[in-house]
């Protein structure tokens, strides 16, 4: 699943030493398969050529505003009627003044003028004319007229002094892209909750029970729900990628930490994705100072919160969530232990994978995974990327809700009844 896939994106570039980052961001949204046409400034042309532009986006710069497109089409005019999307990065304050008041005497400012197309602005300047109530204006117009503003970051400036001023780094600029061609999705106005990556359980400062969970599964499950247009709650233990941007981000590093955040999430919850690995056993006694050999090596455990249990019993009083989907990770008897799950923990829907694959358990980009649901269906979906396989989920998420997901493809790879 790839929401920049085949999206019409403009690129605005004005002048700034930030425009060597811009190069960087066509290449990333290349990369996601968009179709990505760059607008150039006279003064961006100074740092960097349109030649490199037009070779990484397989499509000449639009540099002045008489270029012609497509034979005798208007360049910006057709390409603003065309556009998913406006970034532009670097956004000098001088450009940011003429959009604000309408101006239109350069490729970037006449196509913006043009367009309805949503316009994500990535603004790079000289920390005082950052904060100079002129450019605090026009900025403040730009975001009533419904503009996203990404930046800037504080750091070393192209002057050599350290302020805010620098231009977002490219990756943050591409996901607040995903973020915005994702806000009217299939999934829009359904409330996610997600719980991802492992518990830990402290033996003493040093020491904590845990297990392998990576986490990836369950960004990419927030990722693409994100990307769908969904609402989406983060709730992550210990994880070995960073959470995603755009999804409200609860840490809970324990068992009853993720209890304690599930259930004050659950009021506001239409489906939780339980893919967290929540440990079973904590230590009865969690020690104030490092054991050292030979003293309390043995632990006495005891039972955690059951997370999916506390959830069942409290969705018989709120009717929320209206879906609950567990994971079952196993090493034998895959179908058998996750029907038992999922019917022991009252669940809607389980996704069961054989952890013991070495393309397919903890750690890896790739996963192998059943689906089951209570009406006894299994769909077996073969080897492909965590993100494809979240999109099956959510896809399948979709149908038990009654809303049938017409004109959504479940990706390459599906083999969904």
């Amino acid at each position: 699943m790839n929401i920049l896939a085949e999206k019409r994106i403009l690129l605005g570039v004005t002048g700034g030493i930030a425009v060597y980052k811009s190069v960087e961001i066509v290449s990333r949204l290349v990369k996601a398969q968009a179709d990505v046409r760059v607008l150039m400034t006279d003064a961006a042309q100074k740092f960097v050529s349109p030649l490199t532009f037009g070779a990484m986006s397989s499509h000449a710069p639009v540099t002045n505003l008489w270029q012609l497109y497509e034979g005798e089409k208007i360049g910006h005019v057709t390409l603003a009627h065309e556009a998913d999307l406006f970034i532009i990065a670097p956004l000098t304050a001088n450009t940011m003044a003429r959009l604000a008041q309408g101006i239109a005497d350069d490729p970037i400012t006449a196509t913006a003028l043009s367009t309805r197309a949503p316009m994500l602005l990535a603004p790079a300047m000289e920390t005082n004319m950052w904060e100079h109530p002129a450019t605090q204006a026009n900025l403040a117009r730009l975001k009533d007229w419904g503009a996203t503003i990404v930046g800037p970051e504080a750091g070393r400036l192209a002057s050599g002094a350290s302020g805010v001023g620098r231009m977002s780094e490219p990756a943050v600029i591409v996901e607040h892209a995903r973020l915005i061609l994702g806000r009217t999705g299939p999934l829009s106005g359904l409330r996610i909750t997600i719980t991802s990556g492992g518990t830990r359980e402290w033996v003493d400062p040093v020491r904590f029970m845990g297990n392998r969970a990576s986490g990836k599964m369950g960004v990419a499950l927030a990722e693409v729900a994100r990307d769908l247009g969904a609402e989406v709650n983060l709730v992550y233990g210990a994880m070995t990628v960073p959470p995603p941007m755009g999804v409200h981000l609860v840490s809970a590093e324990r068992a009853e930490d993720m209890l304690n955040a599930v259930m004050a999430l659950l009021p506001e919850t239409d489906v939780l994705i339980s893919a967290a690995a929540i440990a079973d056993f904590r230590p009865v006694t969690t020690h104030e100072r490092k054991l050292k050999k030979g003293v309390g090596e043995e632990i006495r455990l005891e039972r955690t919160p059951d997370v999916l249990k506390a959830v069942g019993e409290k969705r018989r009083k709120l009717g929320l969530p209206r879906l609950v989907v567990g994971f079952a990770a196993e090493t034998d008897d895959l179908i058998a232990n996750a029907r038992a799950k999922m019917e022991k923990k009252n669940l809607d829907m389980i996704v069961a994978n054989d952890v013991t694959a070495p393309d397919a358990g903890f750690g890896v980009d790739t996963n192998r995974v059943l689906i089951l649901t209570r009406d006894g269906a299994v769909d077996r979906l073969p080897l492909m990327s965590k993100e494809d396989v979240a999109f099956n989920i959510l896809h399948r998420i979709r149908g038990l809700l009654g809303t049938p997901s017409i004109g959504w493809d479940p990706g390459v790879g599906s083999v969904l009844s």
